[in-house]
């Protein structure tokens, strides 16, 4: 399937990017008018963008049917400030309430259940049920176009970060576990980036990993090693030494596993990956490594 954006209606080209494009973290911006009326809407075209100045950016893209600007974005115009809240599952279903297409000067915090607190350095309330806030001031409002679909890039600066002492860990940190965070998908689906859902990927090494290029030809070709098992095989700064290859087979288990492969030399070297597939699983990269290069 091929999509030319110029020869697809803009609604239907919205909905392939939404459903490709995710999941989305979603800024949950709360703003104020000039008179003082307070609105509150869920966006999930956002992301952070640096940290020396703490730089996020939200975007409240024009309407797609009718082709008029959110509130939020009005509200932008009038004060240049707004408080970014995170969305967790706990609070989505309230959060998605907000969306709905209310008049201007319509309180979403009321309509949706949410409790305003007063920021310390902007006009806009903070959302007490969000377990991070963020008071920004509007740096600037990029507009992309002026038709159906366009984006409105909300240029923010954080000024004072609020975060619930509740999702933080032993060492003050935010306990990814703990903070249950949603993400938005396409159509009416979400994410929820907790369990099973989160896990671990190692960052590549400061001095660069040896690179899957460097693995030898046989367990590059693995018919059980995947693409990202390779990728934490090749993220290693070297290989293990012929001295700890040896010390490895001494291991009680390993002489175990070396005799059960000595035993069926067709399949031994199948068995070895497998097993090594299941030491990359537990995040044993160099065991892995050490059991692979032990010549059958």
């Amino acid at each position: 399937m091929k999509i030319n954006p110029k020869e697809i209606k803009t609604g239907e080209l919205h909905s392939f990017m939404l459903h490709a494009i995710a999941p989305r973290p979603v800024a949950f911006a709360s703003t104020i008018d000039k008179a003082g009326n307070p609105n509150l809407s869920p966006f999930s075209f956002f992301n952070a963008f640096g940290s020396k100045p703490p730089i996020v950016v939200f975007s409240p893209a024009r309407s797609v049917r009718e082709n008029t600007i959110k509130n939020t974005l009005e509200n932008i115009y009038e004060t240049m400030e707004v408080v970014i809240n995170v969305v967790t599952y706990s609070m989505v279903q309230q959060t998605s309430l907000s969306s709905c297409e209310y008049p201007k000067g319509v309180n979403e915090f009321v309509k949706a259940g949410f409790t305003p607190v007063a920021s310390e350095m902007v006009k806009p309330f903070r959302v007490k049920e969000s377990p991070v806030q963020m008071e920004c001031k509007v740096l600037n409002v990029v507009e992309t176009g002026k038709e159906g679909g366009a984006a409105n890039l909300i240029i923010c600066e954080i000024l004072l970060m609020h975060i619930s002492d509740d999702i933080l860990n032993a060492e003050g940190k935010i306990d990814q576990h703990k903070i249950d965070l949603v993400a938005r998908m396409g159509g009416n689906y979400y994410c929820r980036a907790s369990g099973s859902a989160l896990f671990a990927v190692e960052k590549p090494n400061r001095k660069p990993g040896i690179g899957v290029d460097m693995i030898p030809e046989n367990i590059r070709n693995s018919k059980v090693l995947s693409g990202n098992d390779l990728g934490k095989l090749g993220n290693v700064e070297k290989l293990p030494s012929q001295e700890e290859i040896n010390e490895y087979m001494q291991q009680p288990g390993v002489k175990k596993l070396l005799d059960t492969l000595a035993q069926d030399k067709e399949h031994a070297e199948l068995a070895k990956h497998l097993a090594a597939k299941r030491l990359l699983a537990d995040e044993k990269v160099m065991e892995a490594w050490k059991l692979l290069l032990i010549p059958l």
